[in-house]
C-alpha cells in the first residue's frame, strides 16, 4: 500500500425488505436515500406487484423480485431464496412487521437485522426498534425513516424519478400527451370507506375541458366503468373526455402516466403516494382515513377531509374510524365533500365548461 494513502473504503451492502403495498412502497424511499446518502449499497427485495415503485428511486442499486404471494409463510419459498443470498449483504433493514418478512434475511445468515418488535421477531432480529401503539404511531415516511438509526426524520418527504424519454415513449403508446389530462383514481384497496362515490368523479369529469385518465387495477374497473357511463362527454375536436385505462396498464405504465398528468384526483391509496412523488398537482380525499398518519407529501397537495372542516355540521365526531365500510352506515366523510369542493382545487385551475 503506498504510504499515506488510506484502504479503501467497500460500500456497505445493503437488503431492504419492502413492504406490500404500493404507497408504503413509495414511504419507504426517504429512508433508502438517507441510506445512500451514508454509502450503502442498496438491493430492494419487493413483491412483483411492488417493484417498479423502486426502479423509480435513482439511489436503489437492484431490485429482486420475491417469489411469494399473500399470505402464509411459504416456508420452503423462503429457504430457497435465503440459500442464492447467503453471504451478499452486510445489513438487512426490514419495513414490515410481520415474522415472515424477518425471515429471511435471518435465514440468508445477514449479520445485521434491523426492524421493529413484533409477531415473536426478537431471535431474528438483531437491532429492534419498539413498535408504537398503532394509534401511536408517527406518520408513515418517520416510521419507516427511523430504522436508519437517525432521529431527525420528520420533514421527509419521498421523491420519485423516471426517465423521462422512457415516459414520454409510454404516453405516445398509450395515446397520451404530457400535461394534457387529468388522472384519477377512483379505487382504495382497503375498502368502501375511504371511496369517494363514482357519482362525484363522475360530475368532476363533465366540468372538465381536458380528458380524464381513469387508472386502477383490474378490481376497479366495475368502479371506472360506473364513471364512464355517468361522467362521458365529448371535448371539443371528438376526443372523448374519459379514458378508461383501469386495469389495462401496469404499474410501470400508470407510474409514467402519474408522472406527466396536470392534475391528480384519488382518494387515499397507493396511487395518492405515487403522485406525490412525483410532485404533481393533486386532490387527495380521506373519509375514515387520517391525513395525520399517511399525507401526500407534495408541496402540490390540497387534501379534503370533513373532519378538519369547522363550516362542517354536524361534527365527525366518528372520524377517523379507519374501518372497511362505514359501521354507521351513512359514510358522511365522503359523501358530502362535492365535485364542486374539488374544483377550484386544481392545479393550475381547469375551468368549467
Amino acid at each position: 500500500m503506498a504510504e499515506g494513502h488510506a484502504p479503501a473504503r467497500t460500500a456497505k451492502r445493503a437488503l431492504v425488505i419492502a413492504p406490500q403495498w404500493i404507497g408504503d412502497a413509495v414511504m419507504t424511499e426517504p429512508l433508502l436515500r438517507r441510506l445512500q446518502t451514508r454509502g450503502e449499497r442498496l438491493t430492494v427485495g419487493a413483491l412483483p406487484w411492488v417493484a417498479p415503485v423502486y426502479r423509480a428511486m435513482p439511489q436503489v442499486a437492484d431490485v429482486i423480485e420475491f417469489p411469494f404471494a399473500h399470505g402464509g409463510l411459504q416456508w420452503r419459498e423462503r429457504r430457497a431464496v435465503a440459500r442464492q443470498l447467503d453471504g451478499q449483504f452486510d445489513v438487512a433493514y426490514i419495513c414490515p412487521n410481520s415474522l415472515k418478512s424477518a425471515l429471511l434475511p435471518f435465514l440468508a445468515g445477514i449479520p445485521e437485522r434491523v426492524g421493529y418488535l413484533g409477531e415473536a421477531r426478537v431471535g431474528v432480529l438483531t437491532h429492534r426498534l419498539k413498535n408504537p401503539a398503532k394509534r401511536q404511531r408517527p406518520p408513515m415516511v418517520a416510521f419507516y425513516s427511523a430504522l436508519s438509526g437517525d432521529t431527525d426524520v420528520a420533514a421527509d418527504r419521498p421523491r420519485l424519478q423516471l426517465d423521462t424519454a422512457s415516459a414520454d415513449a409510454t404516453l405516445r403508446v398509450l395515446g397520451l400527451q404530457r400535461g394534457g389530462y387529468v388522472v384519477m383514481a377512483p379505487g382504495a384497496e382497503f375498502g368502501p370507506a375511504k371511496r369517494w362515490p363514482t357519482r362525484h368523479f363522475a360530475d368532476l369529469a363533465r366540468q372538465l375541458t381536458v380528458p380524464v385518465v381513469l387508472l386502477g387495477s383490474g378490481k376497479e374497473a366495475d368502479l371506472c366503468a360506473e364513471i364512464v357511463q355517468d361522467g362521458t362527454s365529448t371535448l371539443p375536436g371528438g376526443s372523448p373526455t374519459i379514458i378508461n385505462l383501469a386495469g389495462k396498464t401496469t404499474l410501470t405504465q400508470a407510474l409514467c402516466v402519474i408522472s406527466a398528468a396536470k392534475n391528480m384526483v384519488s382518494n387515499d391509496s397507493g396511487l395518492m403516494h405515487v403522485a406525490a412523488g412525483f410532485g404533481v398537482p393533486q386532490v387527495a380525499i380521506f373519509g375514515s382515513s387520517s391525513p395525520l398518519h399517511t399525507p401526500p407529501l407534495n408541496d402540490a397537495a390540497h387534501v379534503l377531509w370533513l373532519k378538519n372542516d369547522p363550516a362542517y355540521l354536524p361534527p365527525l365526531d366518528c372520524a377517523p374510524c379507519f374501518e372497511r365500510v362505514c359501521p354507521l352506515g351513512h359514510t358522511r366523510c365522503l359523501n358530502d365533500i362535492a365535485a364542486s369542493q374539488v374544483l377550484p382545487l386544481l392545479e393550475p385551475r381547469t375551468a368549467v365548461r
